[in-house]
Protein backbone atom coordinates (compact mmCIF):
# COMPACT_ATOMS: atom_id res chain seq x y z
CA UNK A 1 0.00 0.00 0.00
CA UNK A 2 2.77 2.04 0.89
CA UNK A 3 4.66 1.56 -2.06
CA UNK A 4 0.96 2.53 -4.22
CA UNK A 5 0.70 6.00 -2.95
CA UNK A 6 4.54 6.86 -3.38
CA UNK A 7 3.97 6.15 -7.59
CA UNK A 8 0.96 8.31 -6.91
CA UNK A 9 2.47 11.35 -5.45
CA UNK A 10 5.00 10.64 -8.48
CA UNK A 11 3.46 10.40 -10.98
CA UNK A 12 1.56 13.87 -10.15
CA UNK A 13 5.02 15.69 -9.96
CA UNK A 14 6.26 14.51 -13.06
CA UNK A 15 2.57 15.56 -14.81
CA UNK A 16 3.19 18.42 -16.92
CA UNK A 17 1.86 21.78 -16.31
CA UNK A 18 -0.51 21.83 -19.38
CA UNK A 19 -4.04 21.23 -19.54
CA UNK A 20 -5.51 18.04 -18.05
CA UNK A 21 -6.28 15.87 -21.25
CA UNK A 22 -9.80 16.10 -22.11
CA UNK A 23 -10.53 19.60 -21.36
CA UNK A 24 -9.89 23.15 -23.27
CA UNK A 25 -7.76 26.51 -22.03
CA UNK A 26 -8.90 29.73 -22.37
CA UNK A 27 -7.44 30.39 -25.73
CA UNK A 28 -9.59 27.36 -27.01
CA UNK A 29 -12.67 28.60 -25.34
CA UNK A 30 -15.46 29.73 -27.21
CA UNK A 31 -16.11 33.19 -26.57
CA UNK A 32 -19.31 34.36 -26.29
CA UNK A 33 -21.57 35.96 -28.37
CA UNK A 34 -22.69 39.49 -28.51
CA UNK A 35 -25.63 38.49 -30.53
CA UNK A 36 -28.63 36.34 -29.74
CA UNK A 37 -28.91 33.08 -30.99
CA UNK A 38 -31.65 32.22 -33.38
CA UNK A 39 -32.93 29.17 -34.15
CA UNK A 40 -34.45 26.31 -32.31
CA UNK A 41 -31.59 24.50 -31.98
CA UNK A 42 -30.00 27.46 -29.98
CA UNK A 43 -29.15 27.01 -26.17
CA UNK A 44 -29.17 29.88 -23.86
CA UNK A 45 -25.57 30.22 -22.46
CA UNK A 46 -25.35 28.90 -19.05
CA UNK A 47 -23.45 31.77 -17.98
CA UNK A 48 -26.23 34.16 -18.74
CA UNK A 49 -28.98 32.26 -17.89
CA UNK A 50 -31.03 32.91 -14.47
CA UNK A 51 -30.33 30.64 -11.72
CA UNK A 52 -33.82 30.69 -9.88
CA UNK A 53 -32.85 28.22 -7.18
CA UNK A 54 -29.78 31.38 -6.37
CA UNK A 55 -32.75 33.94 -6.91
CA UNK A 56 -35.62 32.38 -4.62
CA UNK A 57 -32.76 31.94 -2.13
CA UNK A 58 -32.42 35.99 -1.72
CA UNK A 59 -36.20 36.59 -1.80
CA UNK A 60 -37.83 37.29 1.45
CA UNK A 61 -41.33 35.76 2.89
CA UNK A 62 -43.52 39.18 1.19
CA UNK A 63 -41.37 38.49 -2.36
CA UNK A 64 -39.29 41.16 -2.65
CA UNK A 65 -35.49 40.12 -3.57
CA UNK A 66 -33.04 40.59 -0.63
CA UNK A 67 -29.13 41.60 -0.37
CA UNK A 68 -27.41 38.56 -0.94
CA UNK A 69 -25.01 37.74 1.96
CA UNK A 70 -21.49 38.94 1.08
CA UNK A 71 -22.41 41.59 -0.58
CA UNK A 72 -22.03 45.71 0.18
CA UNK A 73 -25.88 46.92 1.01
CA UNK A 74 -26.77 49.83 -1.51
CA UNK A 75 -26.94 52.99 0.14
CA UNK A 76 -30.47 54.68 0.63
CA UNK A 77 -31.87 56.95 -1.65
CA UNK A 78 -32.43 60.42 0.23
CA UNK A 79 -35.21 62.02 -0.16
CA UNK A 80 -35.48 65.51 -1.44
CA UNK A 81 -35.18 68.17 0.70
CA UNK A 82 -38.38 70.17 0.93
CA UNK A 83 -38.03 73.69 0.91
CA UNK A 84 -36.11 75.84 3.47
CA UNK A 85 -38.61 77.52 6.16
CA UNK A 86 -38.58 81.17 5.87
CA UNK A 87 -39.85 83.40 8.27
CA UNK A 88 -42.46 85.01 5.99
CA UNK A 89 -44.18 82.06 6.49
CA UNK A 90 -44.33 83.59 10.60
CA UNK A 91 -47.22 86.22 10.08
CA UNK A 92 -47.52 88.56 12.93
CA UNK A 93 -49.77 91.20 12.35
CA UNK A 94 -48.25 94.57 14.23
CA UNK A 95 -50.37 96.12 17.03
CA UNK A 96 -49.78 99.07 18.92
CA UNK A 97 -48.29 98.80 22.33
CA UNK A 98 -47.13 95.39 21.45
CA UNK A 99 -44.22 94.12 20.68
CA UNK A 100 -43.22 91.44 18.16
CA UNK A 101 -40.42 89.15 18.21
CA UNK A 102 -39.50 89.83 14.43
CA UNK A 103 -38.74 93.90 16.08
CA UNK A 104 -35.39 91.90 17.07
CA UNK A 105 -33.01 90.79 15.06
CA UNK A 106 -33.16 86.85 16.11
CA UNK A 107 -31.73 84.04 14.22
CA UNK A 108 -34.30 82.54 11.73
CA UNK A 109 -33.79 78.87 13.41
CA UNK A 110 -35.09 80.62 16.43
CA UNK A 111 -38.05 82.22 14.46
CA UNK A 112 -38.61 78.70 13.17
CA UNK A 113 -38.83 77.58 17.09
CA UNK A 114 -40.96 80.33 18.44
CA UNK A 115 -43.39 79.85 15.58
CA UNK A 116 -43.41 76.04 16.07
CA UNK A 117 -44.53 77.21 19.86
CA UNK A 118 -47.12 80.18 19.08
CA UNK A 119 -45.52 82.99 20.59
CA UNK A 120 -46.60 85.94 18.51
CA UNK A 121 -45.82 88.99 20.95
CA UNK A 122 -43.92 89.50 23.58
CA UNK A 123 -44.56 89.67 27.06
CA UNK A 124 -43.80 92.43 29.32
CA UNK A 125 -40.59 91.50 31.02
CA UNK A 126 -39.52 90.16 27.27
CA UNK A 127 -40.08 93.84 25.54
CA UNK A 128 -38.29 95.20 28.53
CA UNK A 129 -35.53 93.05 28.95
CA UNK A 130 -34.40 91.45 25.59
CA UNK A 131 -33.35 94.94 23.80
CA UNK A 132 -30.62 95.28 26.66
CA UNK A 133 -29.35 91.77 26.92
CA UNK A 134 -29.23 91.40 23.02
CA UNK A 135 -26.83 93.92 22.94
CA UNK A 136 -24.53 91.90 25.80
CA UNK A 137 -25.64 94.51 28.70
CA UNK A 138 -26.00 92.65 32.14
CA UNK A 139 -29.41 93.03 33.67
CA UNK A 140 -31.25 91.83 37.29
CA UNK A 141 -34.75 91.34 37.04
CA UNK A 142 -37.58 91.22 39.33
CA UNK A 143 -40.66 89.10 38.17
CA UNK A 144 -42.36 85.83 39.33
CA UNK A 145 -43.20 82.31 37.59
CA UNK A 146 -45.23 82.38 34.63
CA UNK A 147 -44.13 86.11 33.06
CA UNK A 148 -41.95 84.45 30.47
CA UNK A 149 -39.08 85.28 31.75
CA UNK A 150 -37.39 82.15 31.28
CA UNK A 151 -37.81 82.58 27.58
CA UNK A 152 -36.20 85.79 27.98
CA UNK A 153 -33.07 84.39 29.11
CA UNK A 154 -33.17 81.60 26.76
CA UNK A 155 -33.78 83.45 23.68
CA UNK A 156 -30.76 85.56 24.61
CA UNK A 157 -28.26 82.84 25.37
CA UNK A 158 -29.46 81.03 22.23
CA UNK A 159 -28.54 84.11 19.92
CA UNK A 160 -25.31 84.94 21.42
CA UNK A 161 -24.23 80.92 21.00
CA UNK A 162 -25.63 81.01 17.12
CA UNK A 163 -24.17 84.62 16.13
CA UNK A 164 -20.88 83.69 17.66
CA UNK A 165 -19.29 80.17 16.66
CA UNK A 166 -16.47 78.70 18.28
CA UNK A 167 -15.00 77.12 15.18
CA UNK A 168 -11.78 75.83 17.36
CA UNK A 169 -11.97 72.18 19.09
CA UNK A 170 -13.37 72.36 22.31
CA UNK A 171 -12.53 70.52 25.45
CA UNK A 172 -15.71 68.36 26.90
CA UNK A 173 -17.08 69.64 30.32
CA UNK A 174 -16.87 73.04 29.47
CA UNK A 175 -19.98 74.88 28.87
CA UNK A 176 -20.56 78.37 26.84
CA UNK A 177 -23.52 79.05 29.50
CA UNK A 178 -24.40 78.38 32.88
CA UNK A 179 -28.14 78.81 34.42
CA UNK A 180 -28.20 78.23 37.94
CA UNK A 181 -31.73 77.17 39.43
CA UNK A 182 -32.93 76.44 43.39
CA UNK A 183 -35.01 72.95 42.28
CA UNK A 184 -34.56 69.82 40.68
CA UNK A 185 -37.97 70.73 38.97
CA UNK A 186 -37.11 74.17 37.99
CA UNK A 187 -33.90 72.77 36.12
CA UNK A 188 -35.61 70.25 34.22
CA UNK A 189 -38.57 73.40 33.20
CA UNK A 190 -35.74 75.10 32.08
CA UNK A 191 -34.24 72.16 29.88
CA UNK A 192 -37.52 71.99 28.21
CA UNK A 193 -37.94 75.07 27.55
CA UNK A 194 -34.58 75.71 26.43
CA UNK A 195 -35.03 72.18 23.66
CA UNK A 196 -38.12 73.16 22.35
CA UNK A 197 -36.21 76.78 21.32
CA UNK A 198 -33.18 75.15 20.22
CA UNK A 199 -34.77 72.04 18.12
CA UNK A 200 -33.50 73.72 14.90
CA UNK A 201 -29.94 74.41 15.71
CA UNK A 202 -26.86 71.79 16.71
CA UNK A 203 -26.38 73.24 20.31
CA UNK A 204 -26.84 70.55 23.31
CA UNK A 205 -28.54 70.91 26.86
CA UNK A 206 -27.49 69.43 29.78
CA UNK A 207 -28.91 69.35 33.05
CA UNK A 208 -27.19 68.48 36.63
CA UNK A 209 -29.19 67.85 39.32
CA UNK A 210 -29.13 65.38 42.42
CA UNK A 211 -31.33 62.44 42.86
CA UNK A 212 -29.77 61.00 39.90
CA UNK A 213 -27.41 58.65 38.73
CA UNK A 214 -24.18 60.28 39.46
CA UNK A 215 -21.63 58.49 36.86
CA UNK A 216 -24.81 58.49 33.71
CA UNK A 217 -24.61 62.23 34.54
CA UNK A 218 -20.35 62.78 34.62
CA UNK A 219 -20.23 60.47 31.39
CA UNK A 220 -22.99 62.78 29.29
CA UNK A 221 -20.65 65.76 30.26
CA UNK A 222 -17.17 64.17 29.33
CA UNK A 223 -18.04 62.43 26.16
CA UNK A 224 -19.70 65.22 24.43
CA UNK A 225 -19.14 69.01 24.06
CA UNK A 226 -22.38 70.61 26.21
CA UNK A 227 -23.04 74.47 25.47
CA UNK A 228 -25.52 75.25 27.99
CA UNK A 229 -25.78 73.40 31.43
CA UNK A 230 -29.15 74.29 33.66
CA UNK A 231 -27.96 72.91 37.06
CA UNK A 232 -28.51 73.28 40.93
CA UNK A 233 -25.70 74.30 43.21
CA UNK A 234 -24.93 70.86 45.27
CA UNK A 235 -24.62 68.61 42.30
CA UNK A 236 -22.50 71.36 40.13
CA UNK A 237 -20.17 71.71 42.79
CA UNK A 238 -19.75 67.80 43.30
CA UNK A 239 -18.37 67.69 39.30
CA UNK A 240 -16.40 70.48 39.77
CA UNK A 241 -14.75 69.13 42.57
CA UNK A 242 -14.07 65.66 40.72
CA UNK A 243 -12.87 68.22 37.73
CA UNK A 244 -15.54 66.77 35.53
CA UNK A 245 -16.17 70.41 35.03
CA UNK A 246 -14.53 73.68 34.30
CA UNK A 247 -16.49 76.70 34.37
CA UNK A 248 -13.41 78.89 32.83
CA UNK A 249 -15.13 79.51 29.73
CA UNK A 250 -18.65 80.43 30.72
CA UNK A 251 -19.85 83.25 28.65
CA UNK A 252 -23.15 83.94 29.97
CA UNK A 253 -24.30 83.24 33.74
CA UNK A 254 -27.45 83.26 34.78
CA UNK A 255 -29.03 82.92 38.36
CA UNK A 256 -33.01 82.07 38.64
CA UNK A 257 -34.80 82.85 41.36
CA UNK A 258 -32.29 83.91 43.79
CA UNK A 259 -34.22 85.00 46.88
CA UNK A 260 -35.42 81.02 46.94
CA UNK A 261 -31.65 80.19 46.79
CA UNK A 262 -30.87 82.73 49.71
CA UNK A 263 -33.78 81.34 51.19
CA UNK A 264 -32.77 77.99 50.95
CA UNK A 265 -29.30 78.78 51.85
CA UNK A 266 -27.56 78.34 48.37
CA UNK A 267 -25.75 81.28 48.43
CA UNK A 268 -22.24 79.76 49.81
CA UNK A 269 -22.41 77.16 46.78
CA UNK A 270 -23.61 79.92 44.52
CA UNK A 271 -20.16 82.13 45.70
CA UNK A 272 -18.31 79.23 45.25
CA UNK A 273 -19.61 78.81 41.85
CA UNK A 274 -19.59 82.07 40.49
CA UNK A 275 -15.82 82.75 41.79
CA UNK A 276 -14.90 79.49 39.45
CA UNK A 277 -16.20 81.32 36.54
CA UNK A 278 -14.50 84.58 34.77
CA UNK A 279 -14.87 87.78 36.15
CA UNK A 280 -17.72 89.57 35.55
CA UNK A 281 -15.72 92.41 33.41
CA UNK A 282 -15.49 89.01 31.00
CA UNK A 283 -19.10 87.46 31.40
CA UNK A 284 -22.52 88.62 31.07
CA UNK A 285 -24.70 88.13 34.01
CA UNK A 286 -28.02 87.94 34.23
CA UNK A 287 -29.99 87.63 37.70
CA UNK A 288 -33.92 86.59 38.03
CA UNK A 289 -35.88 86.89 41.63
CA UNK A 290 -39.73 87.22 42.47
CA UNK A 291 -38.65 89.84 45.01
CA UNK A 292 -35.91 92.70 44.97
CA UNK A 293 -34.66 92.79 48.65
CA UNK A 294 -31.61 94.32 49.85
CA UNK A 295 -29.47 91.42 50.29
CA UNK A 296 -30.49 90.14 46.90
CA UNK A 297 -29.63 93.47 45.42
CA UNK A 298 -26.27 93.54 47.15
CA UNK A 299 -25.56 90.54 45.89
CA UNK A 300 -26.53 91.81 42.14
CA UNK A 301 -24.63 94.68 42.79
CA UNK A 302 -21.59 92.17 43.51
CA UNK A 303 -22.19 89.48 40.80
CA UNK A 304 -23.37 92.31 37.59
CA UNK A 305 -21.84 94.80 36.04
CA UNK A 306 -23.80 97.98 35.19
CA UNK A 307 -26.86 96.16 35.46
CA UNK A 308 -30.32 97.90 33.93
CA UNK A 309 -33.23 96.80 36.39
CA UNK A 310 -36.59 95.29 34.92
CA UNK A 311 -39.66 95.06 37.61
CA UNK A 312 -42.72 93.84 36.79
CA UNK A 313 -44.95 94.38 39.69
CA UNK A 314 -46.91 91.03 41.13
CA UNK A 315 -50.40 92.43 40.80
CA UNK A 316 -49.69 92.62 36.94
CA UNK A 317 -49.61 88.66 37.08
CA UNK A 318 -51.45 87.83 40.15
CA UNK A 319 -54.37 89.94 39.80
CA UNK A 320 -55.09 90.60 36.21
CA UNK A 321 -55.00 86.74 34.95
CA UNK A 322 -55.72 84.78 37.68
CA UNK A 323 -59.75 85.11 39.69
CA UNK A 324 -58.94 84.71 43.26
CA UNK A 325 -61.37 83.25 45.51
CA UNK A 326 -60.99 82.62 49.46
CA UNK A 327 -63.21 80.29 51.34
CA UNK A 328 -63.89 80.62 54.96
CA UNK A 329 -64.45 77.68 56.36
CA UNK A 330 -63.24 75.87 59.31
CA UNK A 331 -61.19 72.86 59.77
CA UNK A 332 -63.69 69.94 59.80
CA UNK A 333 -64.94 71.62 56.38
CA UNK A 334 -62.13 71.91 54.19
CA UNK A 335 -61.67 68.39 52.92
CA UNK A 336 -65.95 68.40 52.15
CA UNK A 337 -65.34 71.65 50.41
CA UNK A 338 -62.13 70.56 48.17
CA UNK A 339 -63.73 66.92 47.30
CA UNK A 340 -67.35 68.96 45.96
CA UNK A 341 -65.31 71.25 44.43
CA UNK A 342 -63.02 68.71 42.15
CA UNK A 343 -66.69 66.67 41.55
CA UNK A 344 -69.12 68.82 40.97
CA UNK A 345 -67.16 71.17 38.70
CA UNK A 346 -65.69 68.24 37.06
CA UNK A 347 -61.72 69.30 37.46
CA UNK A 348 -59.78 67.53 34.86
CA UNK A 349 -56.72 68.30 36.59
CA UNK A 350 -55.67 70.34 39.62
CA UNK A 351 -52.60 71.47 41.81
CA UNK A 352 -53.04 71.35 45.68
CA UNK A 353 -50.36 72.71 47.86
CA UNK A 354 -49.93 71.66 51.52
CA UNK A 355 -47.40 73.38 53.80
CA UNK A 356 -45.71 69.92 55.31
CA UNK A 357 -45.17 66.86 54.02
CA UNK A 358 -47.28 65.04 56.68
CA UNK A 359 -50.57 66.89 55.79
CA UNK A 360 -49.66 66.39 51.62
CA UNK A 361 -49.92 62.69 52.60
CA UNK A 362 -52.82 62.57 54.50
CA UNK A 363 -54.83 64.46 51.68
CA UNK A 364 -54.01 62.39 49.18
CA UNK A 365 -54.63 59.27 51.20
CA UNK A 366 -57.82 60.51 52.01
CA UNK A 367 -58.52 61.31 48.17
CA UNK A 368 -57.47 58.08 46.77
CA UNK A 369 -60.25 56.37 49.62
CA UNK A 370 -63.02 58.96 48.39
CA UNK A 371 -62.29 58.20 44.27
CA UNK A 372 -60.62 60.57 43.09
CA UNK A 373 -56.69 59.79 41.29
CA UNK A 374 -54.50 61.39 43.09
CA UNK A 375 -50.67 61.59 43.94
CA UNK A 376 -48.59 63.34 46.19
CA UNK A 377 -45.33 65.26 45.58
CA UNK A 378 -42.95 65.97 48.52
CA UNK A 379 -39.44 65.64 49.73
CA UNK A 380 -40.32 61.84 50.92
CA UNK A 381 -40.64 61.31 46.95
CA UNK A 382 -37.21 59.54 45.62
CA UNK A 383 -36.64 61.35 42.70
CA UNK A 384 -37.36 58.63 39.91
CA UNK A 385 -41.38 59.01 41.49
CA UNK A 386 -41.48 62.57 41.59
CA UNK A 387 -40.58 62.95 37.69
CA UNK A 388 -43.12 60.18 36.87
CA UNK A 389 -45.78 61.03 38.57
CA UNK A 390 -45.22 64.99 37.45
CA UNK A 391 -45.05 63.51 33.88
CA UNK A 392 -48.92 62.12 34.02
CA UNK A 393 -49.67 64.98 35.66
CA UNK A 394 -48.88 66.56 32.69
CA UNK A 395 -50.16 63.85 30.37
CA UNK A 396 -53.60 63.79 32.50
CA UNK A 397 -53.39 60.70 33.88
CA UNK A 398 -53.48 61.84 37.62
CA UNK A 399 -56.43 64.01 38.20
CA UNK A 400 -55.36 66.01 41.45
CA UNK A 401 -51.65 66.53 42.66
CA UNK A 402 -51.01 67.33 46.41
CA UNK A 403 -47.57 69.16 46.78
CA UNK A 404 -45.39 71.24 49.22
CA UNK A 405 -43.90 74.21 47.88
CA UNK A 406 -40.38 73.38 47.15
CA UNK A 407 -41.71 70.02 45.12
CA UNK A 408 -43.90 72.42 43.22
CA UNK A 409 -41.50 74.81 42.95
CA UNK A 410 -41.01 75.04 38.93
CA UNK A 411 -44.11 73.19 37.73
CA UNK A 412 -44.98 74.22 34.41
CA UNK A 413 -48.13 72.81 32.48
CA UNK A 414 -49.83 74.53 29.97
CA UNK A 415 -54.04 74.73 30.32
CA UNK A 416 -53.84 74.00 34.01
CA UNK A 417 -57.18 75.94 34.95
CA UNK A 418 -57.11 75.31 38.47
CA UNK A 419 -54.22 75.95 41.91
CA UNK A 420 -55.84 75.16 45.54
CA UNK A 421 -54.18 76.29 48.67
CA UNK A 422 -55.49 73.86 51.01
CA UNK A 423 -53.01 75.68 53.40
CA UNK A 424 -52.22 79.10 52.92
CA UNK A 425 -48.50 80.03 52.81
CA UNK A 426 -46.75 81.62 55.76
CA UNK A 427 -45.37 84.02 53.64
CA UNK A 428 -46.94 86.28 50.77
CA UNK A 429 -44.28 85.30 48.54
CA UNK A 430 -44.97 81.80 48.87
CA UNK A 431 -48.69 82.62 47.86
CA UNK A 432 -47.57 84.26 44.73
CA UNK A 433 -45.91 81.86 43.92
CA UNK A 434 -48.39 78.90 44.20
CA UNK A 435 -51.10 81.04 42.32
CA UNK A 436 -48.39 81.56 39.64
CA UNK A 437 -48.95 77.97 38.31
CA UNK A 438 -51.68 78.46 37.00
CA UNK A 439 -52.39 81.92 34.82
CA UNK A 440 -48.85 81.45 33.16
CA UNK A 441 -47.69 83.98 30.09
CA UNK A 442 -51.01 85.84 30.40
CA UNK A 443 -53.55 82.75 30.19
CA UNK A 444 -56.43 82.84 32.39
CA UNK A 445 -56.75 80.89 35.56
CA UNK A 446 -58.63 80.37 39.27
CA UNK A 447 -56.97 80.31 42.22
CA UNK A 448 -58.89 78.83 45.68
CA UNK A 449 -57.73 79.19 48.80
CA UNK A 450 -59.20 77.71 52.08
CA UNK A 451 -58.82 80.04 55.14
CA UNK A 452 -59.51 78.44 58.41
CA UNK A 453 -59.62 79.11 61.88
CA UNK A 454 -55.46 79.10 61.69
CA UNK A 455 -54.67 80.51 58.20
CA UNK A 456 -57.34 83.59 58.44
CA UNK A 457 -54.51 85.29 59.92
CA UNK A 458 -52.22 85.20 56.46
CA UNK A 459 -54.78 87.05 54.51
CA UNK A 460 -53.84 90.20 55.66
CA UNK A 461 -50.15 90.27 54.86
CA UNK A 462 -50.94 88.80 51.24
CA UNK A 463 -53.31 91.36 50.58
CA UNK A 464 -50.76 94.22 51.56
CA UNK A 465 -48.30 92.26 50.01
CA UNK A 466 -50.48 92.09 46.51
CA UNK A 467 -51.81 95.95 47.63
CA UNK A 468 -54.98 94.67 46.81
CA UNK A 469 -58.00 93.01 48.93
CA UNK A 470 -58.77 88.87 48.46
CA UNK A 471 -62.15 88.19 47.44
CA UNK A 472 -63.49 86.00 50.89
CA UNK A 473 -66.94 84.38 50.60
CA UNK A 474 -68.89 81.54 52.19
CA UNK A 475 -69.32 78.33 50.33
CA UNK A 476 -72.75 76.62 49.76
CA UNK A 477 -74.37 74.78 51.84
CA UNK A 478 -74.70 71.51 49.26
CA UNK A 479 -70.47 72.06 48.95
CA UNK A 480 -69.94 71.11 52.77
CA UNK A 481 -71.54 67.84 52.61
CA UNK A 482 -69.36 64.85 53.69
CA UNK A 483 -68.42 62.54 50.84
CA UNK A 484 -68.78 58.76 51.50
CA UNK A 485 -65.42 56.78 50.81
CA UNK A 486 -65.56 54.75 48.02
CA UNK A 487 -62.25 52.96 48.37
CA UNK A 488 -61.02 50.99 51.65
CA UNK A 489 -56.98 50.92 52.26
CA UNK A 490 -56.85 47.86 53.97
CA UNK A 491 -53.39 47.43 55.98
CA UNK A 492 -51.89 43.75 55.93
CA UNK A 493 -52.58 41.40 58.52
CA UNK A 494 -49.29 39.77 59.96
CA UNK A 495 -51.48 36.91 61.91
CA UNK A 496 -52.89 34.15 59.63
CA UNK A 497 -56.77 32.84 60.32
CA UNK A 498 -56.91 29.64 61.40
CA UNK A 499 -57.21 27.18 58.51
CA UNK A 500 -55.83 29.86 56.37
CA UNK A 501 -52.23 29.21 57.08
CA UNK A 502 -50.40 27.46 54.33
CA UNK A 503 -49.81 24.00 54.60
CA UNK A 504 -52.85 22.79 56.77
CA UNK A 505 -54.65 24.92 59.75
CA UNK A 506 -52.67 23.02 62.14
CA UNK A 507 -49.05 24.78 64.02
CA UNK A 508 -46.36 22.74 63.98
CA UNK A 509 -44.41 22.89 67.17
CA UNK A 510 -41.47 24.84 67.04
CA UNK A 511 -38.36 22.27 67.68
CA UNK A 512 -36.88 22.26 71.21
CA UNK A 513 -33.84 23.90 72.19
CA UNK A 514 -30.63 21.71 73.39
CA UNK A 515 -29.36 23.84 76.66
CA UNK A 516 -25.83 22.50 76.62
CA UNK A 517 -24.89 21.14 79.61
CA UNK A 518 -22.17 22.83 81.67
CA UNK A 519 -19.50 21.34 84.73
CA UNK A 520 -20.21 23.50 87.40
CA UNK A 521 -17.93 21.28 89.30
CA UNK A 522 -14.55 23.09 90.17
CA UNK A 523 -11.37 22.26 89.25
CA UNK A 524 -8.79 20.50 90.71
CA UNK A 525 -5.50 22.13 90.59
CA UNK A 526 -2.96 20.55 89.09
Amino acid sequence: MIKFFQKVLKSLKTRPNGPVEGTLDSSQRPSPSKHPKSGPAAEPDRQDSPRPSAERKHRSRDGHKRQPPGRPSPKPRRKPAGKPWDVSKFKVLPVEGKTRFHDFDLPQSLMHAISDLGFQYCTPIQTEILPSTLSGKDASGRAQTGTGKTAAFLITVITRLLNNPIKDRRKAGRPRVLVLAPTRELVLQIVEEARQLAKYTQLTIQPVFGGMDYEKQRRQLVSKNVDIIVATPGRLLDFQRRRDLNLKKVEILIIDEADRMLDMGFIPDVRKIIYSTPKKDHRQTLLFSATLTAEVVRLASQWTRDPITVEIEPEQIAVDTVDQIVYIVTTEEKFALLYNIIVKQDLKRVLIFCNRRDEVRRLADKLKRHGINCNELSGDVPQKKRLRRLDDFKKGKIRALVATDVAGRGIHIDSMDHVVNYTLPRDPEGYVHRIGRTGRAGAAGTSISFADEEDGFYLAPIEEFMGRELNCIQPQADWLEKPMPVRIISKPHSRHKRGSRPGGSRRKRPPRRRTRRTNTAPRKNS
